[in-house]
C-alpha cells in the first residue's frame, strides 16, 4: 500500500520509511513544511496541519507532530516545542530544564491521517528525562536531549535503534494496524 507523508523534515521522512516499509506501507514523501497553528492543543494543531496538507495535494495522506511535555513546566512546550527548540537549541534547552529542578519529560507523537473523507488521529508517547548536557548528533531536533526511561543514551546516541522504542514508532504501529484492518 502506498501512502503520502507530508513533512519538511528529512529525518522524520527517513524514520517513517524505516518503520513502515517492513510492514508493507510504501511511503511517498511530500517534502513540504506546513505552517503550524501555534497552540498547546496538539490535536487541534495536527488537524489544522492535516487540513492544510490535504488542501494542498488533494489526496489521502498523513502528517505528524511530535512534542515534549516537561513536567517542570506544567507540560509545556507541547504543541509549541518547535518554537522552544528554534529559540533555545540543545544546550540552552538542557540548561533551562536543569534550572527547573525537574528533568522528567514525556515525548508524544500525534499522527493525523486523512483518507479523503475523515480524519483519524493516532498517538504514541514515552517517558524520559532531559540530560544535563546534550549528547550525540544535534541534527534531528531534540533527540540529543531526550533519554527514554530504561536507557542511559539519548535518542541521538541510539541512532536507528531509537526506531524500536520511540513515541513515533508507537503512533506509526497504531496507524499501520488501522490501515491493515481497513484493507479489503
Amino acid at each position: 500500500m502506498k501512502i503520502r507523508f507530508m513533512s519538511g523534515n528529512k529525518h522524520k521522512i527517513e524514520e517513517v520509511q524505516r518503520i513502515l516499509t517492513p510492514v508493507g506501507v510504501d511511503i511517498v514523501p511530500v517534502s513540504r513544511k506546513i505552517e503550524e497553528l501555534q497552540t498547546q492543543d496538539v490535536g487541534a494543531l495536527v488537524r489544522d496541519k492535516l487540513i492544510k496538507a490535504f488542501r494542498e495535494i488533494g489526496r489521502p495522506l498523513f502528517v505528524e507532530h511530535t512534542g515534549l511535555y516537561l513536567r517542570g513546566l506544567n507540560d509545556l512546550p507541547a504543541g509549541l516545542t518547535q518554537i522552544f527548540w528554534d529559540r533555545l537549541e540543545a544546550k540552552r534547552f538542557a540548561d533551562l530544564v536543569a534550572a527547573l529542578g525537574d528533568n522528567k519529560v514525556t515525548a508524544k507523537t500525534v499522527l493525523g491521517y486523512c483518507d479523503g473523507r475523515k480524519m483519524h488521529l493516532f498517538e504514541g508517547s514515552i517517558e524520559g528525562t532531559v540530560p544535563r548536557a546534550p549528547a550525540g548528533p544535534e541534527d534531528f531536533q531534540w533527540d540529543c536531549v531526550f533519554i527514554p526511561d530504561g536507557s542511559t543514551k539519548t535518542f541521538a546516541e541510539m541512532g536507528t535503534d531509537k526506531d524500536d522504542i520511540s513515541m513515533r514508532r508507537i503512533a506509526l504501529d497504531n496507524f499501520a494496524a488501522y490501515l491493515k484492518a481497513k484493507r479489503p
